[in-house]
């Protein structure tokens, strides 16, 4: 089956935006931020193994290599100079190993990750039930997947302004919290927690957010897309489109879903859901799911 996005434009977004990244993604910081508070599920135990999957500069990294200073954390992202930026990180006091590979297929033997950390990086799988099967190969029974993403309301409102410009997508299909959590069950994993936060940013204009948005990689990466550039006139129609949406402070409003989860890696031998049949059945009415800034 083709993939809804084209990874090597991700790749290249993300190798492009290296540099700016940090500088953009203060959203993203925030994020990880909140993730890696949900480290304390772990409570005394000290992990051998760490993955940071989709490191990005590696942030997240250098905050785990210091909290486990004998713990052996691994940066894997996608993008050769993001890994460059996260080297900056990984200095000798405290290093952390670096991985150039692609989170749909994990360079690591089964079992042998402790904890697998991802923060938005899901967003550009469209096989979520493939890659989380990825991740619990990977795990240790017991092992615990912390992981963020988008959620479908991100960017709504830059949506709808190119909708009235242009017939081509311009922004991702974002996955709903209760698909999300059915992957994760999906791939046999144990006690799903979810949560998620809604976020607005605001910006002067179009090209405001748009600039930032290619600043921190995040550009359009359907396969679907237009590949010739927007054009002058499609362009001004949707910075038409998005005028109305002037909040009372004057600025253009970004609207950012963020959905959290962790989960547990079962024990050996666990049964998964495959080719459509139910091996193991979970309702998605049984997922906590606590639903922050309503």
């Amino acid at each position: 089956m083709k993939s809804e996005f084209d990874p090597r434009h991700i790749r290249r977004a993300f190798s492009r935006s290296a540099a700016s990244y940090d500088a953009a993604a203060v959203l993203q910081h925030e994020v990880e931020k909140r993730l890696l508070e949900s480290l304390d599920y772990l409570g005394e135990r000290a992990p051998g193994v760490v993955l940071d999957v989709g490191s990005g500069p590696g942030h997240a990294a250098a905050a785990m290599r210091k909290r486990w200073p004998k713990a052996q954390v691994v940066a894997l992202d996608l993008s050769l100079p993001m890994l460059a930026q996260a080297g900056k990180r990984a200095g000798w006091w405290k290093p952390f190993a670096r991985v150039c590979a692609d989170a749909r297929a994990l360079p690591l033997a089964e079992a042998s990750v402790d904890v697998i950390f991802s923060n938005l990086c899901l967003q550009w799988m469209d096989d979520l039930p493939a890659v989380f099967a990825g991740f619990r190969r990977a795990l240790k029974p017991g092992g615990l997947l912390l992981c963020s993403t988008f959620g479908p309301e991100t960017l709504q409102e830059l949506r709808e302004a190119f909708a009235d410009a242009d017939d081509a997508p311009h922004v991702s299909r974002f996955t709903p919290i209760a698909q999300f959590g059915d992957a994760l069950l999906m791939s046999g994993f144990r006690d799903p927690v979810l949560d998620r936060d809604r976020f607005t940013l605001t910006y002067p204009d179009l090209p405001a957010l748009m600039r930032e948005l290619r600043a921190m990689g995040a550009t359009n990466a359907l396969q679907s897309r237009r590949h010739s550039l927007t054009g002058r006139r499609r362009f001004e129609r949707a910075a038409d489109a998005y005028e109305p949406m002037r909040g009372a402070d004057g600025k253009l409003p970004s609207t950012w879903e963020v959905i959290y989860a962790h989960a547990w890696a079962p024990e050996p031998g666990a049964p998964i859901r495959q080719g459509g049949e139910e091996i193991a059945s979970v309702p998605l009415s049984r997922i906590p799911i606590r639903r922050k800034g309503d």
